[in-house]
This record gives structure tokens, C-alpha cells and sequence, in this order.
């Protein structure tokens, strides 16, 4: 269904106000926990108000940055308890485009590690107060969220949602018949992931029986939501966490 102007307007305004809200007024707090002997700094925003439920996030291939703190603190402020997770360790946050790339490999490389590394996440969640909990991850998280649910490991997920994720699936692996919802948030323009990606995906959520919901946005390219990159649509970013937000509504 098509979005009215006037409609997307009004919804602009609403998540400018969000994006562009102090600071200070919605911070959060750094969270640091131990797996397996190494140490990780996570971040938890808690729900402005009564709280309408939880949210793991996923980080992008730079690691937990302000941009995913941000994104905690636009949802803490929406009334969802938000804990975003560290999948490279403290201090880990590599700038360099092939420190990136060195980093998601290592993951890519050992599906074991990432699902480890998400599931402590979720224990920490736990420890804050996250009980049912919706998964969501940007890019490079996306991936990890999609592992996370063909695994079924982790009890109390009620949905899973993917913003310009990687969508393949591993030799081997498939979605069991039970899985949780997904969201999938897609750039109709992302040359990184492609429009056939999307469609073997659903090809396979289709054959697991999955409950699924696809959004694909005309023109926007990889990594459309990163509001301070140069790939940044805001339309797409709009729409997509408007869709995002009605999925927390329904799952929660």
C-alpha cells in the first residue's frame, strides 16, 4: 500500500523529533560482561515510561558505535527497553575499511563464535530486565540476526527484523517451521545484496513455513539508514522504521 504525503510528512516530523532529541535527555549506560574470558561493553537504554517490551540489537561491521546508541535511545524513548550488544569485544570499534572486513570475516568464518556471542548478548539483556524480547540488526547485524534465527536456540524471541542486511543462508542451514516472524527492511538500489537475494530468501521462508514480511524501498541503496553516511535516505529510513515500529507493536 502506497504512503500518503501527507501521511509521510507527519511521520517525518515524528522521527525527526527523535533523531534530533537531546542527548542527555535519553542517554543510556555502557554495559561491560565477560564471555568466555574476554571482555565486552554493550549498551542498554532503558524505556522512557511504562515499558512496552524489549529489543536486542545488532550492530553494524564497525561495531557498537553512536550510531547504534542512537538508535537504542530513539526506541528507549518509544517505551521499549533496548540493549544493544558487542559481537568484537571492548574497545574494538575498527575504523579502517579492511579492519571491518577482518572483523565480520572472523564471524562470517565461525558461526559457532557469532551465535556464542549472541546469545551471551541476550543473557545480559536478561540481567537489565528483557524478558520477550525482538531482534533487529543493521547490515552486518542483520546476518548475525538471521543466523540467530535459523539457529532457534534462544527462548522468548518474538520476532526478528534484518535493516540492508546480508540475507544468505550457509550451506547446510535452514529456518525451522517454528521460527519467530521476521521484518526484512531492503533497498530496492542495494548493490550489495541483491533483489535475488531477497527472493531466495523468501523462497525459503516460504518452504519452512515462516511468518515473514518483506519492505523493498525504490532507490535506496546498501546501508540506507545510517543517518550520518553518504548512502543516507531519509524516505526509506522513515518508512522502514515506521514498519520496524508497527512490528514491535504486533510481536510484543
Amino acid at each position: 500500500m502506497a504512503t500518503h504525503p501527507t501521511r509521510l510528512k507527519t511521520l517525518s516530523y515524528i522521527f525527526s523529533a527523535l533523531l534530533l532529541a537531546p542527548a542527555a535527555a535519553l542517554a543510556g549506560e555502557s554495559v561491560t560482561y565477560d564471555v568466555d574470558g574476554e571482555r565486552f561493553e554493550g549498551y542498554f537504554a532503558p524505556a522512557q515510561g511504562e515499558s512496552r517490551g524489549g529489543v536486542l540489537l545488532m550492530h553494524d561491521w564497525d561495531g557498537l558505535t553512536g550510531y547504534e546508541e542512537k538508535r537504542a535511545d530513539m526506541l528507549a524513548e518509544l517505551g521499549y527497553d533496548t540493549f544493544a550488544i558487542d559481537l568484537y569485544g571492548q574497545g574494538n570499534r575498527p575504523a579502517e575499511v579492511d579492519a571491518r572486513k577482518e572483523e565480520t570475516a572472523k564471524l562470517y568464518d565461525d558461526r559457532e563464535r557469532m551465535r556464542t556471542l549472541t546469545l551471551a548478548g541476550l543473557e545480559q539483556a536478561r540481567e537489565q530486565g528483557l524478558d520477550e524480547v525482538v531482534v533487529m540488526g543493521y547490515c552486518f547485524g542483520g546476518a548475525v540476526i538471521l543466523e540467530q534465527a535459523r539457529s532457534g536456540e534462544a527462548d522468548n524471541i518474538q520476532g526478528y527484523a534484518s535493516f540492508h542486511g546480508s540475507l544468505g543462508t550457509p550451506e547446510g542451514q535452514s529456518y525451522p517451521e517454528d521460527t519467530p516472524p521476521l521484518l526484512i527492511a531492503h533497498g530496492g538500489a542495494d548493490s550489495s545484496v541483491s533483489l535475488d537475494d531477497v527472493a531466495t530468501l523468501a523462497g525459503e521462508l516460504e518452504e519452512a513455513g515462516a511468518t515473514y514480511q518483506i519492505e523493498i524501498y525504490s532507490g535506496a541503496p546498501h546501508a540506507f539508514t545510517v543517518f550520518d553516511g553518504d548512502r543516507y535516505q531519509e524516505r526509506a529510513d522513515i518508512l522502514s522504521w515506521n514498519a520496524f515500529t508497527a512490528f514491535l507493536e504486533r510481536q510484543l
